[in-house]
This record gives structure tokens, sequence and C-alpha cells, in this order.
């Protein structure tokens, strides 16, 4: 097996997280500028080499009714020049419902104060994002996505995993 990684992107910052290589925990990696120029693009394919990552999986944010909004329409953007800038490293779009706001709370909790969430809740709500996606795996017996075939997504030509959390 191969660790994953995971990308939570947002309008400034896209935050990172990197899966162990048996795909058991998932770990807060970084954050990654966003930048007009693809510098954020090479960055990430960076960490892909880096950490031998079989395949990518990027945060989609959907509404609470299933509805995608404008963020949902930039992260799909986002996925397809990842993939472009990764092939042929599979890269899929993960339901990310919730993720910012349980990182938000989490960091609450370890007694991280709000103003400093900012610097470290992007990697951590990809890190959460991941974890999400390894115990769904190992909950169906799945193997890696690198390891098998998705059903295309018709609006990025590439699988969307919207698996139950």
């Amino acid at each position: 097996m191969a660790a994953c990684l995971a990308v939570d992107p947002g309008s400034v910052r896209i935050g990172v997280a990197v899966s162990d290589p048996r795909r058991t925990i998932a770990l807060p990696l970084g954050t990654v500028q966003r930048a007009k120029d693809g510098s954020d693009l090479r960055a990430i394919a960076a960490l892909v080499a880096e950490r031998e990552a079989a395949d990518v999986v990027v945060g989609l944010p959907v509404g609470l009714s299933g509805r995608e909004g404008p963020a949902a329409e930039q992260a799909r953007a986002f996925a397809r020049r990842l993939a472009d800038a990764l092939a042929p490293v599979p890269v899929r779009l993960v339901d990310e419902r919730f993720t910012t706001t349980s990182a938000h709370r989490a960091l609450h909790e370890a007694g991280r104060k709000g103003r400093t969430h900012r610097t470290v809740v992007d990697r951590t709500a990809a890190a959460i994002l991941l974890q999400h996606v390894l115990d769904a795996e190992a909950a169906a017996g799945d193997p890696p996505a690198a390891d098998r075939r998705a059903e295309p997504d018709p609006l990025t030509d590439g699988p969307v995993d919207r698996s139950e959390r």
C-alpha cells in the first residue's frame, strides 16, 4: 500500500494532510498558499512525490442540502487543474461537509485560542477529511482508490466519493 494525500482548498490557503503508508491514520502536513501562477499545484505535486502518495483526495464543499454552490465549482476547477498536474496519480473529490467546523471544534477543545486557529485549521480540516476517507475504505474493505476503478463524475471526468461519514 501507499500513502494518500488530502487537500482542502480554500481561497487563500490549501490545507494538506497525509496518511501513513498502511492508510490507517491521517496526519496534518501543512498549508500551501493559493497562487494564480500554478506554484500551489507544483508545491502539492512535490508533496505527492516526496510522500510517494498513490492518490489524492480533494475536499468538495457540499451544502447541508446536498447542493453544490460556487465554492464547490471552485473546488472542482482546482481538482481538474491538480489532476492535470499530477497525472497519472489519481485525484478524486470527496464530500467535505463539516470538516472545517470539526477542525475548529477540535482545536478549541485542545486549548488553541480562536485567533490562532487560522494558522492550523486548514491542515487540520484536511486531516479530518482524509481520516473519514481512510475509515470508509477500511469499513468497506475497499482497496485504496489507486487500486480500483470508480465511476467518472460527469463534471470532472474523475471519480467522486460521497461515502457516508
